[in-house]
């Protein structure tokens, strides 16, 4: 079962959750993929996947999360001891959204919302230092405009990585790396 944590004013309509799902689907796989919409404030959007989560074994969960959903992916991933695929994952976004204080607006529909020192704080107390290498597969590009890559590399050091040259935040090669993800989803 994979579990897809889309990124910052992001939602289920993302592409890369769009292509993954329809690429399940075709596979007579779409059963066993869930994209919940996460709400801005963190303690709801975790809240919300532990829910979809507490629905599965958790032996047979993987959550993919993409930025934001990487950084909630790594928090869950070492709470419930969960295998997770991490795409250009932020690792500290109490300091890389802090530029962003002020009205959001969602990519897609038409949700508005305020990003406040609350949300910073909330992400700050949700950093995990320290990480299990094995219950990750890092997927990065160098070409990344939104998050160094280089910052993930370090921090999930050990754990499996694909770091391709090139590309941008939006994982350019996100197609290509479908199969090596349902390899490590154990859904191969």
């Amino acid at each position: 079962m994979i579990v897809y944590l889309h990124g910052f004013n992001s939602s289920p309509q993302s592409g890369k959750a769009q292509y993954l799902k329809r690429y399940l689907d075709e596979r007579g796989q779409g059963a066993k993929f869930v994209c919940p919409q996460l709400p801005h404030r963190p303690d709801l959007a975790l809240a919300v996947v532990e829910a979809e989560m507490a629905q599965q074994p958790k032996e047979k969960i993987t959550l993919v999360g993409s930025s934001l959903g990487g950084f909630y992916a790594t928090w869950l991933a070492e709470k419930h001891n969960v295998r997770a695929v991490l795409i250009n994952p932020a690792i500290d976004p109490h300091r890389g959204l802090r530029a962003c204080l002020g009205p959001q607006q969602a990519f897609h529909g038409d949700e508005r919302y305020e990003l406040t020192e609350e949300h910073l704080r909330q992400w700050k107390e949700l950093v995990v230092m320290n990480v299990h290498p094995e219950r990750y597969l890092l997927l990065v590009e160098t070409g990344d405009e939104v998050l160094d890559y280089r910052a993930a590399v370090r921090k999930y050091r050990g754990a499996k990585q694909i770091v391709v040259q090139g590309g941008d935040h939006s994982l350019a090669s996100f197609p290509e790396q479908i199969p090596l993800i349902l390899e490590f989803a154990a859904m191969n």
